[in-house]
């Protein structure tokens, strides 16, 4: 499991020339031949991100109903009504189509999760209020929950995913990996 930095493609390599200056996170560590990403997080995403050299593991995780959990910073106070429109299911764009998200669990969090200063500073109080959601899916289509907010009238500031089934990232430093033996979710 690795505690995926902002700014880094959740890939080894590229041969796409526009990415050659772009941050892989092979540089974070010396990974096993073979290792692959299991889903990914955007360049602009932070959290949990397992890897694996078992490409069952991989496609079970991402195949599944296997939930995903994201705590995520929204631009204003998000309301109730926006929360169960997500919860239900709404509308956003996918490979230039119109996709309705499955079922979700989403809610508001009470207190300001503590995480470290992300590279990239995010606006600060004076541009106006913010919130905290938590925001858990069984599916992950490309920059879901980032579409998600923004269709509830909530862009997202900050996403960080804190699970994968009951893998947690709990006290993971951002960049540092931790070897975990036989993934029980």
């Amino acid at each position: 499991m690795l505690n995926k930095p902002y700014g880094y493609l959740s890939q080894f390599i590229s041969n796409d020339k526009k990415e050659q200056k772009k941050r892989f996170l092979g540089s974070l560590f010396n990974f096993a031949l073979g290792t692959m990403p299991i889903g990914r997080l955007d360049e602009k995403s932070e959290g949990l991100l397992l890897l694996t050299t078992n490409s069952r593991i991989s496609t079970y995780i991402t195949t599944s109903s296997v939930e995903k959990e994201y705590y995520v910073q929204l631009d204003g106070e998000i309301s109730n009504l926006a929360l169960e429109e997500m919860k239900k299911g709404v509308e956003i764009g996918f490979s230039g189509k119109k996709y309705l998200t499955k079922p979700c669990k989403a809610s508001k969090l009470k207190d300001k999760p503590i995480f470290p200063k992300r590279a990239k500073k995010i606006r600060d109080a004076r541009h106006g209020p913010t919130s905290w959601v938590s925001i858990t899916l069984t599916e992950g289509k490309f920059k879901q929950v980032r579409k998600m907010t923004a269709a509830v009238g909530f862009p997202t500031l900050r996403l960080i995913r804190v699970r994968i089934g009951n893998i947690k990232l709990g006290n993971l430093k951002t960049g540092e990996v931790k070897i975990i033996e036989g993934i029980n979710l």
